[in-house]
């Protein structure tokens, strides 16, 4: 398993812009199949039949072993190929993309159909959301209520994830640790608690972080 990796918000969603009076609708999905990647280029044609094109793009898998474009009675690489390729240079793994366009009456030439494909991938995914999905070993940190209001700062002042506070006979806060960081992790809390928590390794999970970017 990656220690981490790339993708877009889970729900997805679209984004608009306006070229040359030709309207390119970019629609982003989390997928993790091609079937599923498949049925989602079809829901999308389905949701948008009476529009000139639907162009498609998607990468899947680990490795990214499964790379598809396709243009859709666009030219030949002017459509499906620049959008894959904004996926790549992103970094994004699980995700398809398609590029919904109403022609407005005003052509594009090639390197027109390639800079608005491409642009329309981008503002899509920039306005959904890029995740940091990160393998953590989660902990369930157990200490008595007057220790709650300096552990619960300093966990959400801390690069550690602090995902539920459970409100207990004593209170057990979940916390997922970055691989590498558990033994750091626990005798920060020692220390923190004065010896007074009680810490028990849970599960091993990825947790998504919002980020702006995918350059770390």
């Amino acid at each position: 398993m990656l220690s981490k990796y790339f993708t877009i918000k889970k729900d997805g969603g679209e984004h608009e812009i306006i070229i040359q009076k030709s309207r390119f609708i970019g629609t982003v999905k989390r997928v993790e199949s091609e079937e599923e990647a498949q049925a989602f280029i079809q829901q999308m044609k389905k949701k948008y039949h009476d529009a000139t094109h639907n162009c498609s793009a998607y990468i899947i898998g680990e490795h990214d072993q499964i790379q598809k474009a396709n243009d859709d009675g666009e030219p030949s690489g002017t459509a499906g190929v620049p959008m894959l390729e904004v996926l790549k240079k992103q970094n994004l793994k699980d995700t398809a993309v398609v590029v919904t366009r109403y022609f407005g009456g005003i052509k594009l030439g090639a390197g027109g159909l390639i800079r608005a494909y491409g642009s329309s991938t981008s503002e899509a995914i920039n306005a959904v959301g890029i995740m940091k999905r990160q393998l953590m070993k989660g902990f369930k940190v157990t200490i008595e209520y007057t220790l709650l209001g300096k552990l619960e700062n300093e966990l959400r002042n801390s690069e550690h994830i602090l995902e539920t506070i459970n409100y207990l006979e004593n209170v057990e806060c979940i916390v997922f640790v970055e691989d590498g960081q558990e033994t750091a992790f626990q005798d920060w809390i020692i220390d923190l608690t004065s010896g007074q928590a009680e810490i028990e390794p849970i599960e091993v999970k990825y947790v998504e972080i919002e980020v702006e970017s995918t350059k770390e």
